[in-house]
């Protein structure tokens, strides 16, 4: 990739002493493990728009689709302060081409779900969305979000940091300008990948991409775009991966002896089962990629999506 890519988050979670009782919510691994490989851009709500530290806490309260954000004790109503300065500050966001959003979690201003909201009886139900993160996702649809908390989860701490390698990528091959040939060949790099997400989204855009000359090329791209990121956001799963190896291991059968194919398939069996993570399969096919000098598989991402570093793969 070219750029840096840039990650929203909740500035709270980089380790600022921006929360309503004075203090932070660090997240190491956010810090100082993803934070080699990208670039963030934090965000508080509250303090930015003129709230002190620290200050009383609020709370979202009334309809559950579209809240008051109220003081707990005083009951002074934040609602139109918050969403005034959400508008601004999610215009000077577009400019930052942002690849993603961390939020934190129940937070009445930055939970993405299940945050709580009261009722006139002081009863809660956790059905409400922060409202700067509510603002966000609907500025910003094609963005990935995520909130911390759940990224402790390593299948949604996997696809969700995949999606924002993958949504650069994609910016990237925007940068170089629209073209068929450029569009066939990103969609060609991410054929395996959209294939271990979606293989219902992978056939659809082979279909828009083979008739692309029907239609103007921004409408083409646009379109290929919304496609690419439901796709990505639909989960992988173990039985997905699995098809994706055994289609890989096709491009070797004239390379592989008998005994490293019945290696690789004992691998893939391994990995069905839950013994190995993915990383030991993708390991052994990187190798042999090399080995064997294979020119497709070695432009696909789905072999190298993000940093080894990482160790993402290492745990789903």
């Amino acid at each position: 990739m070219t750029a840096t890519i840039k990650l929203g988050i909740s500035s709270c979670l980089l380790g600022n002493n921006v929360r309503y009782d004075g203090g932070h919510k660090q997240d190491r691994f956010l810090r100082d493990t993803l934070g080699q490989y990208v670039s963030f851009v934090p965000v508080c709500p509250e303090v930015e728009c003129g709230l002190p530290v620290p200050r009383e806490s609020m709370r979202l309260v009334g309809d559950p689709a579209d809240p008051r954000l109220v003081t707990t004790r005083s009951g002074i109503d934040h609602t139109e302060r918050m969403k005034s300065w959400a508008r601004q500050r999610l215009d000077a966001l577009a400019q930052e081409d942002l690849c993603g959003f961390i939020f934190k979690k129940d937070s009445p201003s930055s939970g993405m779900q299940r945050v709580k909201v009261y009722n006139d009886k002081g009863m809660a139900e956790k059905t409400g969305s922060g409202l700067f993160a509510k603002a966000f996702m609907e500025r910003f649809p094609r963005v990935p979000t995520e909130e911390e908390g759940r990224l402790y989860d390593p299948r949604l701490r996997e696809n969700f940091i995949e999606r924002i390698f993958a949504l650069q990528r994609w910016r990237d091959a925007l940068d170089q300008g629209k073209s068929m040939g450029r569009l066939v060949a990103f969609h060609t790099r991410e054929k395996l990948l959209l294939l271990s997400h979606s293989p219902e989204h992978y056939r659809s855009m082979g279909k828009l991409v083979a008739a692309g000359k029907q239609q103007p090329m921004g409408q083409l791209y646009d379109g290929y775009e919304r496609m690419f990121v439901e796709a990505l956001a639909l989960k992988a799963t173990p039985a997905k991966h699995v098809n994706v190896l055994q289609h890989i291991l096709g491009y070797f059968k004239k390379n592989l002896v008998a005994d490293e194919k019945q290696e690789m398939l004992a691998l893939i069996d391994d990995y069905r089962a839950g013994n190995v993570p993915l990383i030991v399969p993708i390991t052994l096919i990187n190798h042999y990629v090399r080995k064997y000098a294979e020119p497709y598989l070695a432009q696909q991402s789905y072999l190298n999506p993000h940093p080894i570093a990482l160790q993402l793969r290492n745990h789903v």
